[in-house]
This record gives structure tokens, sequence and C-alpha cells, in this order.
């Protein structure tokens, strides 16, 4: 079932075949994650779960930064509802840890492409992302400490992604990383210069398409687990999920397409061609 693009206020989308480039388009504020951000990007993730023709999300950001973190009018309107609502503030803050959390365990793969400034709830999606690759202008912030205030909900994720002792220092030092830092401790996959930066995004959506849609997800799912489980308690899941996808019809057509030395059936015959434009 493929779903129809729909208009996004604060986004733009566009389909180049089973992939979706998603673009936060508030460039005027740095692309700052508003609310309305935070609501549809969580909508543009639930059509593309529930769309069997979409299996690669790539996100990016417009005019030349990724996201500039929480957008302040939210935060003051949520201040300005304290004395109605003593929780409106660790509300508005947990909606971009529960943002994060959706993209983390979605079965699609999720691809960012960094530029610019990277705070807050773009710092986290980029945290989940399973490849991220950026060129020399991103400048990953992480100021909070500085401001008086803690990185509440980006904080557990940069923990999973570049470790404990790193995230320490960058959260007590208010740390700024560039490019070349950000390489090193594996924020993101790649470094590129901006005007090949699409041509990486194509070579890697490339490499993504030729893995089966169904075991790819299989083992996000399990590597997931992984992380807080022992390996010699996951062997049996492990073996079932195995199991599982030898005898299901992606383990058919695949083993059938190695030994006929053809492409399997879910890699793209041709480059995905454009479908429609921004919405």
């Amino acid at each position: 079932m493929s779903v129809e693009l729909v208009h996004f206020e604060t986004l733009a989308l566009k389909r180049e075949g089973p992939v979706l480039h998603v673009t936060l388009n508030r460039p005027e504020v740095r692309n700052a994650m508003s609310l309305q951000m935070v609501r549809e990007l969580r909508a543009v993730l639930a059509q593309a779960e529930m769309d069997e023709h979409t299996r690669v999300l790539v996100l990016r950001g417009a005019g030349g930064h990724f996201c500039a973190g929480g957008d302040i009018k939210d935060m003051a309107a949520a201040r300005g509802r304290l004395a109605e609502d003593p929780r409106a503030l660790a509300t508005t803050n947990a909606t971009f840890g529960e943002l994060c959390v959706a993209y983390a365990n979605t079965g699609l793969a999720m691809i960012t492409v960094l530029q610019g400034t990277v705070m807050g709830g773009g710092f986290g999606l980029a945290c989940v992302s399973d490849l991220s690759i950026a060129d020399d202008s991103v400048a990953f912030r992480l100021p909070e400490t500085g401001l008086g205030l803690l990185p509440a909900q980006v904080g557990p994720f940069l923990v999973e992604r570049i470790g404990y002792a790193e995230t320490k220092r960058l959260a007590v030092t208010g740390a700024k990383v560039e490019s070349q830092e950000a390489l090193r401790l594996r924020l993101v996959h790649e470094v590129h210069d901006a005007e090949v930066l699409d041509w990486a995004v194509g070579r890697i959506v490339t490499q993504v398409l030729a893995c089966a849609p169904g075991a790819l997800a299989a083992t996000k799912a399990l590597l997931a687990k992984a992380r807080f489980t022992a390996p010699a308690v996951l062997v049996p899941e492990a073996a079932q999920a195995f199991s599982k996808a030898v005898l299901g019809p992606e383990g058919v057509e695949g083993t059938m397409a190695f030994l006929q030395k053809r492409r399997p059936d879910w890699v793209p015959q041709d480059p995905p061609a454009a479908e429609g434009g921004s919405a």
C-alpha cells in the first residue's frame, strides 16, 4: 500500500522511489523544532511505516542548517501555563524525547544529512539515525549547562551513540563539536564537501536498498535488544529470528537470486526516479 504525500507546514517532502526525503523547513529560524514540527515528524514517520513502498527515510534541514534546537516560543508558552499546569514544561520537553524514541524504534532505514547547526531535538534525531553524513559546516552544540539547563532529552541518546565518558566531557564543557571531531567520535559516519553530499547520500541509499527490507527491520530490532541483553540470553531468540528469515519469502528469494546470479527482487532495477516534489 502506497500512502500519498500530504502537505505539512514545517516540513518539505520528496519521494524518489522507495526513498522518502524529509526536509526540516523553517530556514528563517535555522529549523528550530517547534511542537508543530514534532507533530509533523511523528505523522510522517507513522505514514511511512504504514506505506509498504517506503524503505528509507532521509532527513535534512533547509537553508544550510539541520536544526537549532527547540523553539523558544513553545518553551515560553509552556512557562506561561505553569500556574494552571505545573507539568507544562516537563510535558513539552518530553515530546522531543518521545520523537527521538519513535525514530529510534522504526524498522525503516534512517539517514540524517547534517549541515550547520545541530542542537536539541535535531541532535537527538542525528544520534538515533542509522547513518549520519555531514559536510564541513556541521557544528553539534550542547550549550545547556552553560545556560543553567541540562540536555535532558539529548543526553541519553548521546550516551548510546558515543558512550558515557565522552558524553560527560561534552556536557560539562558545554561543547561545540565540529566536523572532524564529530567524525572521530562517530557522531557522524562520513564527512564530505558540500558539493558532493548528495552523491554520498545516493551511494548510501543504493547500499541500503540492496538489503531486504524485512531482514533490515528484523536486524535493527535484534541489535536494539542486544544493547541491554547478554549474548547468551539472546541465542534462542536470534536463532528463531534466523530460522524465520530463512524460511520466509525474502530468504527464499535471496537464496535463489544468489544461485541464479541475479539481483533479488527488492533491489531497484534502475536508480529511483523522482515522484512529485515537495509537499
